[in-house]
């Protein structure tokens, strides 16, 4: 069966983006990591995919969502506290997926190893579609290809954020397409990169 991003039917899920995790990542992948996600949730944003995003507690030692990208989630946004590395063994958090009625989940965070291979089975389980941004997962292990080799051997589409982005936005040039976006959604935002920052 081919998966296929579908505005309708997609959340977006950033599981654990908090400093504490983002403190033990290289300075210069921090910044990418910081741009491309801020980028992310503005590009959701754009199409009114609502969201969530986890904080692994304690959130007084590992921090909560920082302002640059909580500015951004918007009124679509729900931040969730959790102590399970799979986020869907959370009620509170599993209750509000299903209130969503959503098919898909595009997928952001940390770690890649632990607690995005974690949500992603649990996402799967729960019959998610779920699709996970590469440049916008990462870990304190300096290799998590077995990670991702479990995640796509289990179903979980691994993609980049370019590939996300022209899916999302599905054609090029003026009429009807464009038209019907900016009546559905608004002016794109021109400042919206196309690929991740590198």
């Amino acid at each position: 069966m081919v998966k296929r991003i579908v505005v309708e039917k997609s959340c977006g899920v950033i599981v654990d983006y908090q400093d504490f995790f983002l403190s033990q990542v290289e300075r210069r992948a921090r910044a990418r990591l910081r741009a491309n996600t801020r980028n992310f949730v503005r590009l959701l944003g754009y199409f009114r995919i609502p969201m969530i995003a986890t904080l692994e507690r304690p959130v007084y030692a590992k921090g909560a969502v920082p302002e640059d990208i909580k500015a951004h989630l918007g009124s679509r946004g729900k931040v969730f506290e959790k102590d399970f590395f799979d986020l869907t063994r959370e009620k509170p958090i599993r209750a509000h997926l299903k209130r969503l009625k959503k098919t898909q989940a595009i997928v952001a965070g940390c770690e890649t190893d632990v607690c995005i291979l974690q949500s992603c089975l649990g996402l799967l389980e729960l019959g998610f579609e779920v699709f996970a941004v590469e440049e916008l997962l990462f870990s304190s292990a300096a290799n998590t290809d077995a990670a991702l080799l479990r995640l796509r051997s289990e179903g979980v589409t691994v993609l980049s954020y370019k590939t996300l982005y022209f899916e999302l936005i599905e054609a090029v040039g003026e009429a009807p397409h464009r038209e019907k976006t900016i009546a559905a959604f608004g002016e794109f935002p021109g400042d919206l990169p196309e690929a991740g920052v590198s």
